[in-house]
């Protein structure tokens, strides 16, 4: 852990320059609107370590992919959200002398990261080796409301010395990713100009023929005056620049404003890029930095309104929700249908920037209950966009009849991730994007999404489930073979529970709605059974079967399903008899080890009882939290924040609060010595999820919110947001109350520890267990 982040409840604060945290604060401290974002790489020259990331989303590159040996149905790639052109650069000059951070001597050091507004500032007081002192001061922000424009406002303060400063802003579109399977660059150019207070830089994407068009405009003012002395230009291949020198007397402020604009072919045709991006300029400059900033700081203002979750009496975990909140708000805001959740949203290169099961496990739920329903909807209309290519991976594996396994990475619907036991075998990610269709259809009540969307999606994947199972005759039961669960530290395995568990409960679901179709939809109905060449006796009658016959192991000794046939066979030590030298195993032992260990890397069958815990006693759900927390090492983002719901499910509040705080700071203490790398994004979901799932035991039932809440012993207080039924509730726990305020016209049924009430609407209610 790395405690150097000062805890603020509205701020992420760090106060001293540390070159050996510079990647991590990098990551920390990256802002974004949905459409792209960037580290908090600095804006001047830094020759120290440095991970530089400007990522646009959708535009990915598809990175020829390396293994050691090929299987039938490996991906021929795998895909990137690649690093862009940089906008942010100003190389700046004192004296002749180059203003770079490793080089000088760091006399005082501010970076701060206002979450509230959507703003990243830093002060630094630096002295160069000429001896020139100076006080430099920039703020940044990546509009949220108008999504390509991204602006700066740079000042450089001469403390002790007069003579000449010279600033120079650039486009660089001779970028890199660290993570380059082959070392190569993923961009050519197109066209650049420079002239003026503007410049234009097109690249184009190898392979992909992504376009983007980023721009420039520039100002410099000295001691509150436009400077007009003489600009001159660097134009080569990639890069453009603008310069501009200016004597100084001491103690004067010289400040570069800089707006930029990036569009992509995306969503304007590639004869349109440049004109878009001057066009956008053009408005960014005439509105200025303080009232772009106005109206991208109202817009965050609004997204707090219906999302924020308050905490009295605890500055750090107040901190760590926040953090999580502001860092899901500014990496999806579901106006596009075409873009989703990279595990790393844009802070990072790792994992590519593009989509696993997480976001229908870990993110979906946060979108749905505070944001509007269109953006959840949205989500979930991406992977039915993608249903073919799912049944197209499914073919690749020998699949047939229109069965559809969705992948485990994706940017396009194409499966790219080229690990054997993750790509053919964790498919368990079939049955997380099944459920999300449940999900978004429980609690917004849209059952129309089923006709046909949803449907389509769960029927394809009811058919791979049909075709992955076989029959045992040993066991007279289906088993399902050579799997992965969501413990990935088991590979391999027969008849993993949480495989097996969520198979049996999409068919079911699916048979469930079958009936709807045909009662409300009936006309519709016969079209899909066309469409889909649907054998509705034939298929349901197997799925019937299976649902009926499927076999899950079990310990009856211990009262509990097992993680996987032969789980048992494992030396059961638990994770506290381990010596503090062997963690994380997934850093200190052999592959071969691991495997054959008992420890578990994230909630597998948990995973299940999570998902459905009406399903199980409360006995039951403990027996199993007791016999499967101890063996788990927690060593995926994931794993924290469904033991948190699962231990305030069963009343274990101190263990429950212990791992919210853990998901909460994973990043901001650097838990898993991984920041550096990128923000864990979609653990930022589970974050939220185990606040409001966890603490605020909050589930959706038959269409009526329930919540069965607890208070930390460590706060005071507490309270959070969510939109339900058309309706906007603001819920609050103190030592004494639960109180649900309706902020909406319309009235909402809750129940609270199992008693109902109807809220009606600008009211509120309160609850006394």
């Amino acid at each position: 852990m790395k405690e150097y982040i000062i805890h603020h409840e509205w701020k992420i604060i760090e106060e001293g320059f540390n070159p050996a945290f510079n990647r991590i604060s990098e990551s920390l401290f990256s802002i974004g609107n949905g459409k792209m974002g960037q580290r908090a790489n600095f804006e001047e020259k830094y020759s120290g370590d440095s991970l530089n990331g400007t990522y646009v989303a959708g535009i990915y590159y598809p990175d020829k992919t390396r293994v050691g040996w090929w299987k039938n149905g490996y991906p021929e790639y795998f895909a990137k959200i690649i690093n862009s052109t940089n906008w942010i650069g100003i190389n700046v000059r004192i004296n002749g002398e180059e203003l770079d951070l490793a080089k000088a001597k760091v006399l005082s050091f501010v970076r701060e990261l206002d979450m509230q507004h959507g703003l990243l500032s830093r002060r630094f007081v630096a002295e160069l080796k000429n001896g020139n002192q100076v006080e430099v001061s920039s703020h940044r922000f990546v509009s949220i409301n108008a999504t390509e424009i991204g602006a700066i406002r740079y000042s450089v303060k001469a403390l002790n010395f007069s003579g000449e400063i010279e600033f120079s802003p650039y486009l660089d579109g001779d970028v890199e990713n660290e993570d380059s399977n082959y070392d190569e660059k993923f961009w050519v150019e197109v066209s650049r100009a420079i002239g003026g207070q503007e410049g234009y830089l097109t690249v184009e994407t190898l392979k992909t023929e992504f376009h983007v068009c980023t721009g420039m405009w520039f100002e410099l003012t000295q001691n509150g005056k436009k400077v007009n002395t003489e600009i001159t230009y660097k134009n080569k291949e990639k890069y453009v620049e603008a310069t501009q020198k200016v004597a100084v007397n001491k103690g004067d402020e010289l400040v570069v404003e800089k707006l930029s604009s990036t569009v992509s072919s995306l969503y304007y045709s590639k004869e349109q890029l440049v004109r878009k991006a001057k066009e956008a300029i053009e408005l960014a400059a005439s509105a200025g930095f303080d009232v772009l900033f106005e109206s991208h700081k109202n817009h965050w203002l609004g997204k707090w309104e219906t999302s924020d979750i308050r905490i009295e009496g605890d500055v750090a975990a107040q901190q760590g929700i926040r953090f999580n909140i502001f860092q899901l708000n500014q990496t999806y805001s579901g106006e596009d249908e075409r873009l989703n959740i990279g595990p790393k949203g844009f802070t990072g290169e790792k994992y590519g920037g593009v989509t696993y099961w997480d976001t229908e496990a870990y993110c979906l739920p946060f979108y749905l209950s505070t944001a509007s329903q269109i953006v959840s909807r949205n989500l979930l209309i991406y992977r039915h966009k993608h249903l073919q290519k799912a049944i197209e991976n499914a073919e690749k594996l020998g699949f047939t009849s229109g069965a559809a396994l969705y992948p485990m990475v994706t940017i396009n619907g194409e499966e790219c991730h080229n690990e054997w036991e993750i790509t053919f075998e964790e498919i368990h990610r079939n049955g997380a994007i099944a459920y999300a269709v449940y999900d978004y259809v429980n609690y917004t009540g849209d059952k129309e999404y089923l006709a046909p969307q949803g449907f389509e999606v769960l029927l394809g994947i009811s058919r791979f489930w049909s075709q992955r199972v076989n029959w045992s005759q040993d066991k007279q039961k289906y088993v399902m073979l050579g799997v992965t669960g969501p413990n990935e530290y088991e590979n391999n395995v027969n008849n993993n529970f949480h495989t097996n568990y969520i198979a049996v409960w999409t068919l079911k679901y699916t048979l469930e709605v079958i009936e709807y179709l045909k009662t409300e939809h009936p006309y519709l109905f016969e079209e899909l059974i066309q469409k889909w060449k649907f054998n509705e006796l034939q298929e349901t009658e197997r799925w019937a079967d299976i649902i009926q016959n499927m076999y899950f192991p079990r310990d009856e000794k211990r009262g509990i399903y097992l993680q996987q046939d032969g789980f048992l066979d494992k030396d059961l030590t638990p994770v506290s008899e381990l010596s503090p030298k062997d963690r994380p195993i997934n850093q200190k032992w052999s592959w071969d080890r691991i495997l054959r260990a008992p420890y578990i890397k994230q909630a597998d069958t948990l995973q299940s009882l999570y998902l459905f815990q009406e399903n199980f006693s409360e006995e039951e759900l403990r027996r199993h939290f007791d016999f499967y927390e101890p063996l788990t090492v927690h060593e995926s983002s994931l794993s924290p924040c469904v033991h948190s719901i699962l231990a305030a499910r069963i009343g274990y509040s101190e263990k429950s609060y212990e791992m919210y705080l853990r998901t909460a700071r994973l990043d901001l203490d650097d838990y898993n010595n991984d920041t550096e790398d990128g923000l864990h994004i979609t653990s930022m979901g589970g974050t939220w999820m185990a606040f409001v799932m966890g603490l605020g035991g909050m589930r959706v039932k038959a269409g009526k919110l329930t919540f069965r809440p607890f208070l930390p012993e460590k706060w005071n207080a507490y309270s959070f947001r969510v939109n339900f039924g058309g309706a906007h509730l603001e819920v609050k726990k103190n030592r004494d109350l639960f109180t649900v305020i309706n902020h909406s016209d319309v009235d909402v049924p809750v129940t609270v520890w199992e008693n109902e009430s109807l809220i009606k609407g600008k009211t509120e209610t309160a609850f006394k267990k």
